[in-house]
């Protein structure tokens, strides 16, 4: 029954979870007189990528008054419904069976969706206010099934199916719905309420994953201040045998994480799977402030039909990466020692990619789109990562702003600036908007810094801002094809030679997914896709890949026989040295004041 405070009503029921299937109906009170017209959006905010959640509508069928009434579809994702005088009844079904953070997923285990994916907005109308009733599925199987959202609560009771309402399809669509038999552990912060909603087998240690988490979520509320306005937040957590990801809200967020990152019972030490389930809930949580509420300029409103490119995601999920790892040691979650080591890791995974070379971060940011989000085995011969590199980006800024300042002054000052100027206030931020703050806060080198290197490819100076700190930064070559860097390694351990690419095993030899740029196995003229299966005449496998190049020299010639395709192409290969591209750092002796600063200031 159409609520009588909303002009739009929605109904939501899991009719068929066997298969996949929601069945929604939109009630609109107030039709157009020429004709209604309904959207779905192309994308949801935080995912830079066209989904076309259209395609996902099974069928839909219009009513008035009881009345078939015509529908006719005009783009991919608009339809317009005829004439008609009195309510307006939409009626369609949703295929849900996208087990992520972007879109929606049914089975008989759970339910879960973005209201971007399942309600279709009214146009004219989305600054109307909605109710939304959330219906059980039928069956004895799904009578323990609980609601988990941060959606305003009508007549519902909280975690139940009932009736919810929001201000408007963007508020609508920016509190995802988890449904099912989750587990639940709840805490406060600043007296809001936090939940975490667990959704998937385990038997983890949920309460030490809560404790952390409240430690985490208090970390990021001491840096703002306070809290953005809301009643009460919520982690979505689905838990997998094998997934990494997250989608921030304006009071929650979706994640999906491996079983083994959980904490288990009687752990520790934490592990390194559970450290990088921390930095996710740390990096999404942050978004409540620097996303949700401090936004580019272009995306105040949100234009959902179409691609929206911005020259700042460099600076909205990179100082977010930025700061997910260091509130981790700031809140004691890490060690100083750990903190450095994933730091360490980071620097290799940007000087390993030729990309850097070739794409400034804004030119990365407006590209995500059509680049980083559909990447490919070249990607990282031509793109660099915003998040990483941005992240990097945000590490030297704020030890310059510290140095130019003798500690005086931070990036943590910058972001409270941006949530005074920008989020409190709902302003967008320009593109200059924060080298501007920075510049006021630290001086003109802060300016030079920008200039230098954010609009150019010129890699950052963090080996001399880092020695500001005590800290430095070592560069040798990797070890092994699963070397990701943050140790150091013995001498008697550097390879002699390398090929320049990634691979993967495969049951025939060694398959080829990325050659890099100006390597070995580019000039040979090998090819992504490649699957080699001997190495001067010796067999090889993943496993024995650097054992079969071991005894080799630069200026060695070696044969490779491999296949491209179905064909065996025999391939002579000049090896050559390998770079020195695998970073650790170092703690200098008698440098802990700084360091400390850095990593344990927050005012």
């Amino acid at each position: 029954m159409t609520n009588n405070m909303a002009l739009i009503h929605y109904r939501i029921v899991p009719v068929r979870p066997e298969a996949h299937l929601y069945a929604v109906t939109c009630s609109i009170q107030r039709p157009a007189p020429p004709g209604q017209q309904l959207w779905l959006p192309a994308w949801i905010p935080g995912s830079y990528m066209i989904r076309d959640f259209a395609r996902n509508i099974v069928s839909l069928t219009a009513r008035c008054e009881g009345k078939p009434v015509k529908v006719r579809k005009l783009d991919k994702q608009t339809w317009r419904c005829e004439p008609c005088s009195g309510e307006l009844q939409i009626d369609y079904e949703v295929y849900a069976w996208d087990l992520s953070v972007r879109s929606a997923h049914l089975d008989t285990t759970h339910g879960y969706f973005n209201g971007s994916s399942v309600f279709v907005a009214v146009t004219g109308q989305e600054q109307q206010a909605c109710s939304i009733e959330m219906v059980r599925p039928t069956g004895e199987s799904y009578q323990h099934w609980r609601v988990a959202t941060t959606l305003a609560r009508q007549t519902a009771a909280l975690y139940e199916f009932g009736l919810y309402r929001a201000d408007n399809y963007e508020e609508l669509i920016d509190h995802p719905v988890e449904l099912g038999n989750f587990t639940l552990h709840t805490f406060d912060v600043a007296g809001i309420p936090h939940a975490i909603a667990i959704t998937g087998r385990q038997h983890a240690d949920t309460d030490r994953l809560g404790r952390d988490v409240k430690i985490l979520c208090e970390t990021h509320r001491r840096l703002f201040g306070e809290l953005p306005p809301m009643e009460r937040y919520l982690f979505q957590l689905t838990v997998v045998d094998n997934g990494f990801g997250g989608l921030e809200h304006r009071s929650s967020t979706s994640l999906i994480a491996s079983r083994k990152s959980l904490p288990a019972t009687g752990m520790t030490a934490g592990s390194d799977d559970y450290n990088n389930l921390l930095g996710l809930f740390s990096h999404e949580y942050f978004h409540t402030w620097h996303v949700k509420q401090i936004k580019p300029q272009e995306f105040i409103p949100y234009q959902l039909h179409h691609e929206v490119h911005t020259e700042q995601l460099w600076a909205f999920e990179g100082i977010t990466s930025y700061y997910d790892d260091l509130a981790l040691v700031r809140s004691g979650m890490i060690s100083v020692e750990k903190y450095l080591e994933i730091l360490a890791k980071n620097i290799t995974r940007v000087l390993r990619e030729p990309g850097r070379l070739k794409q400034t971060l804004p030119e990365s940011s407006f590209d995500a789109w059509s680049k980083y989000y559909k990447q490919d085995e070249n990607s990282p011969n031509a793109i660099v990562s915003y998040y990483l590199k941005g992240s990097l980006f945000a590490l030297g800024l704020d030890l310059l702003m510290r140095r130019e300042t003798s500690q005086q002054a931070s990036l943590d000052d910058v972001m409270r600036r941006l949530w005074i100027d920008h989020g409190k206030t709902q302003r967008g931020v320009a593109t200059d908007s924060i080298a501007r703050i920075a510049e006021q806060l630290a001086g003109t080198t802060v300016k030079e810094y920008f200039h230098q290197y954010l609009y150019t490819t010129e890699d950052l100076p963090l080996q001399a801002l880092l020695s500001y700190v005590g800290v430095d930064l070592l560069l040798r070559p990797a070890t092994s094809d699963d070397d990701n860097g943050g140790k150091e390694a013995d001498k008697k351990d550097y390879p002699a030679v390398a090929l320049g690419g990634r691979f993967s095993a495969d049951p025939a030899g060694v398959r080829v997914n990325v050659v890099y740029d100006h390597s070995a196995l580019q000039r040979a003229g090998v090819a992504a896709g490649d699957c080699i299966v001997a190495i001067d005449h010796y067999r090889v496998s993943k496993e024995s890949l650097r054992t079969v190049i071991t005894p080799f020299r630069p200026g060695d010639t070696v044969t490779l026989h491999l296949f491209r395709r179905d064909e065996l192409m025999v391939i002579p290969m000049l090896l050559e040295a390998p770079n020195a591209d695998t970073c650790y750092l170092k703690c200098q002796p008698d440098s802990h004041a700084k360091r400390a600063a850095w990593l344990h200031r927050v005012a």
